[in-house]
């Protein structure tokens, strides 16, 4: 077995005598490199030179006839490149970061759309105002069709002339208005406020006419209409189809509370289930109960309206001032158990749980209005 015994002076002295040959290689090597670079170079700018100058000479002889197309292909280009590299070469070093250490900006911002959103929203709930048609199926019913598309019966029957007793046939058309209401045609001489009393609106109430988004008017600021319009009457009820005027007798009066005081939070007026809360076009929340039951007032004050004041609408209803800014609707009562001026305080009873007005079922209507806008009575109530 042959032993090899590494010397490190020999590998020293060995490395010395080829350090200048290996860097004479080098040189060598890299002046061959760039010189071969220099005539490949020419080589390839000589060619672009000749291509340049025929597209020159085109140009020139056509006098300008292909340099609309040329621009115009340049500019296409020039675009293609912005959208498909732009986001890549402009993009923020630190998003990634940002969007790492920032989750609950990130969770915040996706829960909290802006008012353009929720308008958006609305307007794709009710199918953009459009008024579609719904072809009858075979055992259909017309309270089926109402709860299909969120409406009550009666829109049903009088935007298609029908009558409760009316019986549907399969492949029969109707057409389906996109909230609860009436649609009407302007006549000669109407406004929106006469539109509105003939559909059981008083003169506030027309206001619901102008904010329908997808109403649209000749004047924006006058309201006027062009006669042959069609307008939609959301909550309005058909001339034919008033409820009857009568007073339902009050009973069990409850006795004036005295000097009161607003505590400034309600209470649930009644016991049941919420049947249609707070949106668009019904800025309040309908509590049903099969078997009825009392209305307590949700918050002391003055009772300043009781009754069947107009034969339509609200139907029996009680409104309360608190006095503090704040009033509460209590509305289709089957009785009313207050005087108007009387002082009630906070869970006193006011009436009793009906269907009077407009209304398809006993429940009760309620409302919370503030310097005449109608606020969302669930985030008032506890």
């Amino acid at each position: 077995m042959v032993k090899f015994r590494f010397k490190p002076q020999q590998f020293s002295s060995h490395l010395s005598e080829r350090s200048p040959r290996l860097l004479k290689e080098w040189l060598e090597f890299l002046r061959f490199l760039h010189s071969y670079a220099r005539s490949r170079g020419y080589k390839w700018f000589a060619k672009f030179e000749v291509f340049k100058n025929g597209i020159v000479d085109i140009l020139y002889k056509k006098r300008g006839r292909y340099a609309r197309p040329f621009l115009h292909f340049g500019t296409i280009l020039l675009i293609f490149l912005v959208v498909t590299l732009g986001p890549v070469i402009f993009k923020d070093p630190e998003d990634k970061l940002g969007q790492a250490s920032s989750p609950i900006l990130t969770t915040a911002t996706a829960y909290a759309p802006d008012f353009y959103t929720l308008q958006a929203e609305e307007v794709r709930q009710y199918r953009g105002g459009e008024v579609i048609t719904h072809v009858v199926r075979e055992g259909e019913t017309l309270s089926e069709i109402a709860d299909r598309y969120g409406l009550q019966v009666e829109t049903i029957l009088w935007e298609n002339d029908l009558t409760a007793k009316t019986k549907l046939k399969p492949g029969q058309e109707l057409r389906i208005l996109p909230v609860d209401g009436v649609r009407h045609k302007v006549a000669r001489g109407e406004t929106i406020y006469s539109i509105g009393k003939k559909y059981g609106l008083d003169g506030s109430q027309a206001q619901m006419i102008v904010d329908y988004p997808f109403n649209e008017f000749l004047n924006d600021e006058t309201f006027e209409v062009a006669v042959g319009q069609y307008l939609m009457i959301p909550e309005g009820v058909k001339p034919s189809a008033k409820a009857p005027t009568r007073r339902i007798p009050a009973v069990a009066y409850t006795p004036d509370a005295g000097s009161v005081s607003a505590v400034g939070a309600f209470v649930w007026p009644a016991s049941g289930r919420i049947t249609q809360g707070y949106r668009f076009y019904h800025k309040a929340i309908d509590i049903a109960n099969k078997s009825g039951g009392t209305i307590v007032a949700a918050d002391a004050g003055v009772v300043t309206v009781a009754g069947w004041v107009d034969g339509y609408g609200y139907g029996n209803r009680v409104i309360i001032d608190h006095g503090n800014g704040y009033v509460t609707l209590y509305a289709h009562l089957s009785a009313v158990q207050v005087r108007v001026g009387q002082r009630v305080n906070r869970g006193d009873v006011i009436g009793q749980m009906g269907s009077t007005g407009r209304s398809t079922g006993v429940h009760l209507h309620f409302e919370i209005r503030q310097g005449g806008a109608l606020l969302n009575p669930l985030s008032y109530l506890k």
